[in-house]
């Protein structure tokens, strides 16, 4: 199943390069988003990502398959929360991150999204409670008892890494903006838009602390205006 998960992603690559792009880049980025294909990408985009601190989003990740699990949530949402449809949607919406992360290879980064999605549907399925912390520990434990060699991988490092801060550092400083309790009407709408960009600069943030050590480890550069950049990229 393996073998025809990686058959159909392969099977998308050649589309995207028959599609006459008027430059070559351009197909080596899409492949390089949607498939985790980076071969074909030049240095210069690499040294380019890398430096301005974007370099997540050419590595498939928790954003891609967050992506793709958004979209399938919602599509499900109609069929309603009875303990028959929260069965369903659970079976469905890892059924279809899994199928991605196989197609794409299960590099660390994105075995450790999807094992966060499937601990999250299961749990929610049962109604247990659970929180990002707890669903991080468990992810990590099953990972590396699975595939103990996985710890030295720089995508698996930075992908914990990057969970921790928003597990524990993006709750705290996301609570650093005002409730807005007591404001105008119209200003709790300017309020609102502002908080959400708050929101959004404030998960770089968080992620940034807890990779941007390593990243200087690895590749030697630590970029200054990652909150731009990300906030564009988002």
């Amino acid at each position: 199943f393996s073998a025809y998960c990686r058959d159909i992603c392969t099977g998308l690559q050649t589309r995207i390069d028959s599609i006459p792009f008027r430059s070559e880049d351009t197909s080596a980025m899409i492949k390089a988003l949607l498939t985790g294909e980076r071969n074909g990408l030049s240095s210069e985009i690499k040294s380019a990502f890398r430096d301005s601190g974007a370099s997540h989003i050419l590595a498939l990740s928790g954003l891609h398959l967050g992506i793709i699990y958004g979209i399938v949530r919602h599509l499900l949402s109609v069929i309603g929360n009875s303990r028959a449809a929260l069965y369903t949607k659970a079976f469905i919406t890892i059924s279809a991150c899994g199928f991605y992360t196989l197609a794409t290879g299960a590099g660390p980064s994105i075995v450790r999204a999807f094992l966060f999605i499937f601990l999250n549907e299961i749990a929610r399925a049962s109604h247990r409670h659970h929180t990002t912390g707890s669903v991080l520990f468990a992810a990590l434990i099953i990972q590396t008892v699975i595939s103990p060699a996985s710890i030295r991988s720089v995508g698996f490092q930075l992908s914990y890494a990057a969970m921790a801060g928003i597990a524990f550092i993006y709750p705290w400083l996301r609570d650093f903006w005002p409730s807005g309790e007591g404001y105008p009407t119209s200003l709790k709408s300017r309020m609102n838009i502002m908080k959400r960009i708050w929101e959004a600069a404030s998960l770089s943030i968080a992620c940034q602390i807890t990779t941007g050590p390593l990243a200087y480890i690895y590749f030697k550069s630590l970029p200054l205006n990652f909150i731009l950049t990300n906030l564009i990229a988002l």
